[in-house]
């Protein structure tokens, strides 16, 4: 049973910081999200670098590629963070591993000794990391691991960024969820129920169809398709291989 807490706004959110733990110190240095409204990309986006005061580890910049020189002009988390809740602020958080963003969150939220609170009080949040276990026991589920199940392509990911992450999250997540996905302009649910309740018949003497064929381009897209439903649903009726 699904007890994820409802909405048409969601935020899709990635953070990068400056180590592991923020119990030792380390700090978030690069917030990303992007917005989905009824599970379609509107093209808002929250995006910001932070000067963390201290050093970042030499591994935790192999992965993202910010070095301390970059932050050291950046805005503080005290200076992003009213527009950083306005944006989240009523909306589902997307996230991969939750608890490692979350936690660098209300860490950051903790040390402004405004009474912020948590991030629990803005806005719930559905891990993807958490929902992938479930849906693929046993199998590698990092973000890599779900873009090649999915068929989505992040060649264009050589480092980690969070605004980058958090646009591929947010196709890995309409693709897991089994929903519409977003990089396809279709009708949603109701408008789909809507426009199969009226048939209108055509007429016995109408002249004969024209059969447009497809070309090449487009017959490689259709089976690429087929192929992502397969690997969605287990099984594809319309692929020739079944």
């Amino acid at each position: 049973m699904d007890n994820r807490t409802h909405t048409n706004r969601q935020v899709v959110l990635d953070t990068e910081t400056t180590g592991l733990n923020p119990q030792e110190g380390h700090r978030i240095i690069e917030i990303g999200c992007v917005e989905l409204i009824n599970r379609r990309l509107t093209g808002k986006r929250f995006h910001v670098y932070i000067n963390p005061d201290r050093l970042c580890d030499d591994g935790a910049i192999e992965v993202h590629g910010i070095t301390n020189q970059f932050l050291e002009d950046k805005p503080r988390f005290k200076d992003i963070f009213e527009d950083f809740i306005a944006f989240i602020r009523g909306a589902e958080l997307i996230i991969h591993n939750a608890p490692f963003d979350i936690g660098f969150i209300n860490h950051e939220l903790s040390l402004l000794n405004n009474g912020a609170g948590t991030v629990a009080e803005y806005s719930p949040v559905f891990d993807t990391l958490a929902y992938a276990r479930k849906e693929h026991p046993g199998q590698r589920n990092s973000l890599d691991a779900l873009c090649k199940r999915y068929g989505i392509d992040n060649s264009h990911r050589d480092l980690h960024g969070a605004l980058l992450d958090a646009e591929i999250l947010a196709d890995v997540f309409l693709l897991m969820s089994g929903g519409q996905f977003s990089l396809l302009d279709e009708p949603s649910h109701s408008e789909n129920t809507k426009m199969h309740a009226v048939i209108n018949r055509l007429s016995l003497d109408r002249p004969a169809l024209k059969i447009i064929r497809c070309n090449e381009t487009e017959l490689i897209a259709h089976q690429q398709r087929l192929e992502i439903i397969e690997k969605t649903s287990g099984i594809c009726l319309w692929n020739k291989k079944n």
